[in-house]
């Protein structure tokens, strides 16, 4: 019993790690043929496979994009999030450089 149950704990390990990563092409491809209704959402999902509920989340975030994108909310937040961690990393050396030329009053 005990080897059975280290032998499934590796398995689901090793599947874990195996996990397919889905870049965005990926995901609204797949988005975009479910909505084109060509075969059963079942069919996609396992024909792609993935779980439904996965396909629900991708489908729904395609849309919630869609709706900001129209509304306007065109801001993007990973293009503020990785343009300040560069800047920040360039102006720390800079700030004590600087603090070190300005005498303190």
């Amino acid at each position: 019993m005990n080897s059975k149950s280290t032998v499934e704990k590796r398995v689901r390990e090793i599947k874990r790690r195996t996990r397919r990563k889905y870049n965005a092409e990926e995901k609204i491809r797949i988005a975009l043929e479910g909505f084109k209704g060509e075969a059963t959402v079942a069919e996609l999902c396992r024909n792609e496979g993935i779980n439904q509920n996965v396909y629900y989340r991708w489908s729904k975030d395609f849309m919630e994009a869609g709706k900001k994108r129209l509304k306007g909310d065109t801001e993007r937040e990973a293009t503020t999030v990785y343009r300040q961690k560069p800047l920040d990393k360039y102006s720390q050396p800079r700030k004590k450089s600087l603090g070190k030329l300005i005498p303190s009053v």
